[in-house]
């Protein structure tokens, strides 16, 4: 069926016009990114189909890469693009939402569920710092080192000089393993101890190091190691 021949507030664009967007399924979001159909296939029918590629989760489809995009009937590469673009927005958006809370920041959990959206997926490690006031209120938190797809290093000169910056009292470093076992490597403890000390040297605590893995994370600080 062509779009034409839904009723007019059952096509997308209409009913996100006459409803809000909160009224549309994810299919018809993407098809309103995708614009029109192909191949006797009606443009929500394509983001179906685009979808079920994903599992039928944005979280999926929002890793995909653009090679993998552009695979699907019907999704060219300028329309890769705008998905890529639009699920990108969605994320800092959330990102966005996470720094506008000023709950104080307490406990592991707390830093896995602000980080994950910006972790999750990942095919290589990255590490982030967190800034934090005396009171826990996070002030900030950036990207600091990309590696490959098993290792990165920790940027201690840069976390120290940016966390005088910022006047922070503490900070929590978080770095993502894509295997998906969140344990530490002898690496990784030893660069977090070198990374405690520094900070140590300004005043400036660490007070946790989180590794994130597909569905769960590891504390250093809850497993008392370098902390104790």
């Amino acid at each position: 069926m062509k779009i034409k021949q839904l009723v007019a507030d059952e096509r997308p664009r209409e009913k996100l016009r006459l409803r809000g967007a909160k009224s549309l399924s994810n299919a018809e979001l993407l098809a309103i990114l995708l614009g029109s159909g192909t191949g006797g296939k009606n443009v929500v029918e394509v983001a179906q189909e685009l979808l079920l590629c994903a599992d039928g989760r944005l979280t999926l489809l929002g890793a995909m890469p653009l090679e993998r995009l552009t695979e699907q009937k019907g999704v060219g590469e300028v329309r890769a693009i705008g998905i890529m673009a639009a699920i990108e927005l969605g994320r800092r958006s959330f990102e966005e939402m996470a720094l506008i809370d000023k709950r104080t920041v307490t406990n592991p959990r707390m830093v896995y569920q602000i980080m994950l959206p910006s972790l999750k997926h990942l095919d290589h490690e990255e590490s982030w710092v967190l800034y934090l006031n005396r009171a826990g209120y996070l002030l900030g938190k950036e990207r600091i080192t990309v590696g490959r797809m098993e290792t990165t290093l920790i940027d201690t000169p840069r976390i120290v000089r940016r966390a005088i910056e910022k006047q922070c009292t503490q900070v929590v470093l978080v770095h993502n393993h894509p295997s998906g076992q969140p344990l530490p490597s002898q690496a990784d403890i030893h660069q977090t101890d070198l990374l405690r000390k520094a900070l140590g040297a300004v005043e400036i605590g660490l007070m946790d190091h989180i590794i994130v893995a597909e569905d769960s994370f590891f504390s250093f600080s809850e497993e008392k190691i370098i902390f104790a």
